[in-house]
This record gives structure tokens, C-alpha cells and sequence, in this order.
């Protein structure tokens, strides 16, 4: 399993696993609780690139960044 400290969103950490190049288990640590876990659902058996070309970019009001943009940043860094 891996563990991505966000920044800058309500939630504290995404935890997730990635199985030949799909996500899987994915679970965001507080924030919004019914959103992400909706994120977390719609994200799981897709393919790692189809989820960062989605979620990538998006904002939070007047954020930089929001919960699923940070989910994107973090598979990005899996992907290393």
C-alpha cells in the first residue's frame, strides 16, 4: 500500500495500491467524507494514467490544488 502526505487540502494523507497498473483500495484520511469516498470508488480498477488525465488540475474554490488533483499528484509520484 501506498501512503502520499497531501498539502494544501482538508484531507491529511491518500492511502492506495496499484496491481499491474490499476488502482485499487483507495482511502483519503478526513476531509470531505462522502466525495472522496465517491473519488475513491470511481478511481478503483481504473488504469493509473486514465486516473491522473482525470483528476489532474482540478481546483478547490480558490485552492491551487484540491483532494483529487492531490490523488493524481500522488499516483504521478508512484509512478516515479
Amino acid at each position: 500500500m501506498a501512503t502520499y502526505i497531501t498539502s494544501g487540502v482538508c484531507t491529511t494523507k491518500i492511502e492506495f495500491t496499484v496491481e499491474n497498473g490499476i488502482v485499487k483500495n483507495v482511502e483519503f484520511k478526513s476531509g470531505c467524507p462522502g466525495n472522496l469516498q465517491g473519488v475513491g470508488r470511481l478511481a478503483e480498477g481504473m488504469k493509473v494514467e486514465d486516473v491522473i488525465n482525470k483528476l489532474k488540475g482540478i481546483r478547490c474554490g480558490d485552492k491551487s490544488t484540491s483532494c483529487p488533483d492531490q490523488f493524481a499528484r500522488a499516483l504521478e509520484e508512484y509512478k516515479g
